[in-house]
C-alpha cells in the first residue's frame, strides 16, 4: 500500500493542477461539535496550516477553499458571516506571505442540493470557472469521509488527514496538512508544477 501510495502522489504531482483544501479541522480549528466558526473571533489557525498553503503558493498551485457551512441553513449563521470569517482566514495567511485563491461555500442542509460534500459540486464549480483546471489532476485534503468522497466523486486524488491508523477510503492519510503538503511537493519544482 506504501508504494501504491507513493505511485499515487507522483502521478497526481507529474501535472498538479490544483489543491482543494477543506477550511475547518484542516486549515484552522473547528469549532465544539454541534457549533460552527461562525466570527473571526472563533478563528485559530491549525499549527503549520499557513506555511503548508504557502509552500503551495510557492510552487505555483493554486489553492481552493471547498467548504461545508451547513450553520446557514440552520439559521445559526449567515452568509455574510461565512464570508467574514473566509476574509479573516485570508488576512491571516497573509501574514504567513500565504494566500487562497477562491472559496467555494455550501450553505445547504443535507439532501438539499449537488453541492454539499461529500458531492462532488463545489470541486466541479471551481472547475467550470477555471478552464486550466483538471480535476484528475488534483488533489483534496480534509479531514473527514465528506471530504474523501467529495474527491473520489470528482476525480481528484483523496488525501484524509487523522490520526495513525485512521480507517478512509483515500489511498494516503497523514497527520496534518503540513504533512500532507510536504509529501506532495517533495521535490516541487515550478516546471513540474505548471505543467498543468
Amino acid at each position: 500500500m506504501e508504494a501504491l501510495n507513493h505511485l499515487l502522489v507522483r502521478a497526481v504531482l507529474s501535472g498538479l493542477s490544483a489543491v482543494f483544501l477543506d477550511r475547518d479541522g484542516t486549515i484552522n480549528a473547528k469549532a465544539p461539535e454541534g457549533s460552527y466558526v461562525s466570527s473571526p473571533r472563533q478563528l485559530r489557525l491549525l499549527p503549520g496550516a499557513a506555511q503548508a498553503v504557502r509552500l503551495l503558493n510557492d510552487c505555483a498551485v493554486p489553492v481552493y477553499v471547498v467548504t461545508n457551512q451547513r450553520g446557514v441553513a440552520r439559521e445559526t449563521m449567515t452568509l455574510q458571516d461565512v464570508d467574514a470569517v473566509n476574509i479573516a482566514l485570508q488576512r491571516r495567511l497573509a501574514r504567513y506571505g500565504a494566500r487562497v485563491d477562491a472559496f467555494y461555500v455550501c450553505p445547504h442542509d443535507e439532501g438539499a442540493c449537488n453541492c454539499r460534500k461529500p458531492l462532488p459540486g463545489l470541486l466541479l464549480q471551481a472547475a467550470a470557472e477555471h478552464d486550466d483546471l483538471s480535476l484528475v489532476r488534483s488533489v483534496m485534503i480534509g479531514d473527514s469521509e465528506a471530504d474523501v468522497g467529495a474527491a473520489l466523486a470528482a476525480g481528484a486524488l483523496p488525501i484524509r488527514l487523522g490520526r495513525t491508523g485512521t480507517s478512509s477510503r483515500a489511498p494516503i492519510v497523514v497527520a496534518d496538512l503540513r504533512a500532507a503538503v510536504a509529501s506532495l511537493l517533495e521535490g516541487c519544482s515550478r516546471t513540474t508544477v505548471l505543467a498543468r
